[in-house]
């Protein structure tokens, strides 16, 4: 009988490692090996972390202060219709039976899609029903001229003469439309409550209270609002007295004011000196990149000269060889989202970003001399004047800056334009069922120049 062949193993047993004699083993091995290793990958792991953060630094934007987090809120704010509209949807029986319910929805993004779809929302004017009395609009029209747009008791405009401004564009696409006062008021309340309840909206909001706090009562310190603070020990009355409580207020609440206003002078600092190293590179060494880098940064509101005429599904993962490098930002991941309207913004006047980034430096800068007069000097050596000419300088000079960069956000918003949420879109396909037209621009009024919409449609169709 045959033995069983037998099983060989997968895989031969590996030989033991072998040392050479000159080697030492691991028994042999001093600590002062291990040490070495140990610091090595230490510095090697500490160098790598430096590395990446500076590299996170280079295209980080700064943190958001306390007048950007209520811009964001005031600008996510909803309204909702008047109640005489919903009235008029119940009774032509359209629309739901109640008015609609708050709904705090986030924007859609749009950036992955070089074409936005908005066909879902794109309902040709031609088709809504104009021809319902009990709906307190019907456009006429003269025998004479074309359509004319009436107002409904609301204010709406109704389709007529201003069609083509109330058109969606070629895409679809239509700018939200307008809400009234009431339900605004109520749901930035809602916002705001979402926003102080997170730990970075509850440390603004404590700050903003405390600035406007320790604002007023300053104000009224030196209005003299108080009259029993200028009573001296010695029972004379003089509000003007080095040693007068009005006085030793008015410094306290000062020192306290500056240091508030140093939290956003420091802590914005190094971003600042970031932009200022960028714009200096450009400006003296002609460095194009620190430009784009500059374009990238700030690419809610800057435009490059030539972005223009790009194509819209340009993106980070398509640029051809025929598109130049100077109308992108770098790095590319910061290209602006492909307009909803279809029309790219026209490049930003160059002195802007200029006059921005130096408005920044200079508000960082006076609050330094600010706070060497009221650190360096007590109430009795400085000068009387230092105080208020310098706090009032470094505030004009952020809002001033902060406001060209407001503007020209602004104005790209009203050219590439802004996304819908769910209940803009509700909104606009309800009323459009209504015949009640809204005019396509950021504002929703009526343009003062006639053929604004009619001519960016016309961009739109070309590109």
């Amino acid at each position: 009988m045959a033995e069983p062949p037998t099983q060989r193993e997968p895989f031969p047993p590996l030989a033991p490692e072998r040392q050479d004699s000159d080697s030492p083993s691991t028994g042999d091995r001093r600590p002062s090996d291990f040490s070495t290793r140990n610091r090595n990958a230490s510095r090697s792991t500490l160098g790598g972390s430096i590395r990446k953060l500076s590299k996170q630094f280079e295209v980080s934007s700064p943190p958001e202060g306390f007048m950007s987090q209520t811009g964001h809120i005031a600008s996510s704010v909803l309204s909702f219709e008047d109640t005489a509209r919903s009235h008029r949807a119940q009774s032509a029986g359209k629309g739901p039976s109640s008015p609609l319910s708050p709904i705090l929805s986030n924007a859609v993004a749009h950036s992955g899609s070089s074409a936005p779809d908005y066909q879902q929302e794109s309902i040709p004017l031609q088709q809504l029903d104009t021809e319902a009395p009990d709906r307190g609009q019907t456009p006429t029209s003269d025998k004479t001229g074309p359509l004319k747009i009436e107002k409904t008791i609301s204010g709406e405009p109704t389709i007529g003469e201003d069609a083509a401004l109330t058109e969606p564009f070629e895409n679809g696409y239509h700018f939200p439309p307008k809400y009234t006062k009431s339900e605004t008021t109520k749901q930035g309340l809602v916002a705001f409550w979402k926003f102080i309840t997170t730990w970075w909206g509850f440390f603004w909001f404590i700050y903003g209270l405390n600035v406007v706090a320790w604002g007023g009562m300053l104000f009224l310190l030196l209005c003299n609002a108080g009259p029993a603070m200028c009573n001296l020990p010695d029972g004379r009355h003089d509000c003007n007295d080095i040693d007068s409580p009005r006085r030793k207020w008015i410094e306290w609440d000062s020192q306290i004011l500056n240091a508030l206003f140093c939290v956003t002078g420091f802590g914005l600092a190094p971003w600042r000196f970031r932009d200022w190293y960028y714009l200096l590179k450009y400006r003296v060494l002609k460095q194009e990149d620190a430009w784009r880098r500059l374009a990238g940064l700030k690419h809610d509101w800057f435009r490059l000269e030539g972005s223009q005429n790009l194509p819209l599904n340009v993106g980070p993962n398509n640029i051809p060889d025929s598109v130049p490098l100077s109308s992108i930002p770098y790095p590319v991941e910061k290209i602006p989202a492909p307009p909803l309207t279809g029309v790219r913004a026209p490049p930003t006047a160059p002195w802007k970003m200029d006059f921005f980034i130096w408005c920044m430096i200079g508000n960082t800068f006076l609050q330094a001399v600010l706070s060497g007069f009221m650190w360096g000097m007590n109430r009795y050596d400085r000068p009387s004047w230092s105080t208020g000419l310098f706090v009032a300088l470094a505030c004009i000079i952020a809002a001033v800056g902060g406001f060209v960069g407001f503007l020209e956000g602004k104005k790209v918003k009203s050219i590439e334009g802004v996304p819908l949420t769910d209940q803009d879109r509700e909104r606009l396909a309800r009323d459009r069922e209504l015949g009640i037209a809204h005019f396509n621009n950021i504002k929703d009024k009526k343009p003062k120049e006639k053929g604004t919409h009619a001519e960016a449609n016309r961009k739109s169709r070309e590109t």
